[in-house]
Order: C-alpha cells, then sequence, then structure tokens
C-alpha cells in the first residue's frame, strides 16, 4: 500500500510566522500524500482577551462556552486555515482547507462529562470520519489542511482538540494506506525534563508513558496528545512520533523525536 503522512502542527509554530514558515516549506516537500491538521496556538486565547472573553483550560483542554466557539471557528477554521494554505499555494502545494462540518467530513457530538462541562466541545463520533471522502480528495492530488472545528450533523459547530482529529483521521484511513502520524511542536519531542530540550526520549512505549504520567513528568497538553497518538498505534496506524517542526522532512538521514511503539 501506500504510504500516507498525517501530520498535525501546534504549539508555538502556528504562532510565530517564520517558523510556520519554514514548517511549510518541509511540508511541501514530501511528495508521498499528505494531510496536515493544525491547531490554533494562542492566537484564539489573544483574540479572546483583547475582546474580554474570559478562557478556562482542565488538563490541556480548553472550555469552550458560546462567545468562545465563535472566537475559536473564527480563528481555526478562518484565519489560520486559510493562511496556511495560502502559504502552501506560495509552495505549489495544492492545499485546500477545510473543518469537519465541509463536505461532512468529521462528525462529532457534544461531549458528555458529569464531572466537566466542556461546553460546545466535540468527540469525534465512531466511524465519524468519511474515509472514502479524504481517499477521493487525495488521488485527485489535493493535500487536505483541516482545522479543529466539526460539527454534530444538527447545525451546530463544536470546537474540538486537534491532536484527536489527526488520530482518528489517521486511523480511519488505515485500511487503504501505510499511515505515518507525526506530531509535530517546538520542543524536540517528548521530554523526562520540561526545559531541556535535549532531553527527548528516542523511543516510548504504552507501559513506560504510563509509568511517566502517574509521576507527573509528562503532564498537561502532553497527555491527550499521547492518549491520542498511542489509540493510533493500537488502531493499526504503521508509524507514530512526535518532534520538532524541523524534524519532520523524509529526507533526514538521522530522525530527532520520540518514537512510539506498543
Amino acid at each position: 500500500m501506500e504510504t500516507l503522512h498525517i501530520i498535525k502542527i501546534g504549539g508555538n509554530i502556528i504562532d510565530d510566522s517564520m517558523q510556520l514558515s519554514v514548517f511549510l516549506k518541509d511540508f511541501a516537500t514530501i511528495n508521498d500524500p499528505k494531510i496536515l491538521i493544525h491547531g490554533g496556538g494562542k492566537l484564539a486565547t489573544e483574540l479572546a482577551k483583547k475582546i474580554g472573553i474570559t478562557q478556562s483550560m482542565v488538563d490541556g483542554r480548553r472550555i469552550t462556552d458560546a462567545e468562545t466557539l465563535n472566537v475559536t471557528v473564527m480563528v481555526y477554521a478562518g484565519l489560520i486555515n486559510k493562511t496556511i494554505v495560502a502559504k502552501l499555494q506560495a509552495e505549489k502545494c495544492n492545499a485546500i482547507g477545510y473543518c469537519g462540518a465541509d463536505g461532512n467530513l468529521i462528525k462529532s457530538k457534544k461531549r458528555e462529562n458529569a464531572e466537566i462541562d466542556f461546553g460546545f466541545v466535540g468527540d469525534i463520533l465512531e466511524n465519524g470520519v468519511d474515509a472514502k471522502q479524504f481517499e477521493q480528495l487525495l488521488k485527485m492530488n489535493n493535500v487536505p489542511i483541516i482545522s479543529p472545528i466539526t460539527h454534530d450533523g444538527r447545525g451546530n459547530l463544536l470546537n474540538t482538540n486537534a491532536d484527536t482529529m489527526a488520530s482518528k483521521i489517521a486511523s480511519a484511513l488505515t485500511g487503504s494506506y501505510n499511515v505515518v502520524l507525526t506530531y509535530c511542536f517546538e520542543k524536540n519531542g517528548v521530554l523526562s525534563e520540561i526545559d531541556n530540550h535535549d532531553s527527548y526520549i528516542p523511543v516510548l512505549n504504552k507501559e513506560n508513558y504510563m509509568n511517566l504520567k502517574r509521576n507527573g513528568i509528562i503532564s498537561k497538553g502532553m497527555i491527550p496528545k499521547l492518549d491520542n497518538a498511542f489509540d493510533a498505534l493500537e488502531s493499526g496506524v504503521k508509524q507514530v512520533s512526535v518532534c520538532h517542526a524541523k524534524n519532520i522532512s523524509t529526507n533526514l538521514s538521522h530522525f530527532i523525536g520520540t518514537k512510539l511503539m506498543n
């Protein structure tokens, strides 16, 4: 089967125009079929603060009230998504931007949690990713750029974790491709010392991850990222890794980052 690269970009790379441009240049050089899922960085939080909307996070996940949902849709599906598409077009990469509602690509439901009300946050339904449509887009040599907004099929948009979207899309396409999933941000991988960029763990299995999480070495936003990454591995994704955005090039002779293993 053909290799499909699914890359999720997030963190401070989204906020830094120079770093984002460098990343997108490298992304454009990947010759295999590819899909890019992006997060929102700090832009949504900054805009919300400017217009007086208080933001709350729990375990690395945003609480999305109605006003915050409006901001996230504008920033994620609008400004960030279309900026990435335009930059990739400048690199002769035929990118096309989507959110989950477009073409009914990704359907979700409002999160149900007895302890925490996450607001207008969506959890992707089982079989909620339309794999056939993604396959058609890829066969037409389009490069889907996916923003972390989904819909519930009843006219409602929902803010959805981009790491989860990457995992679910990757898992849905394992029947047609050898899927390589890469989570990229501003660090060199999963770090054993949060302030030491050289402390990345080259190989991480599920047992070691659970131990590091219990001991508080892995915490906050890294937890949902790795939970999703291991879910993808268990769903048949061929390879999953976490690395700095500068290390996505398939031409690198030596990979710097964390490769995950079952």
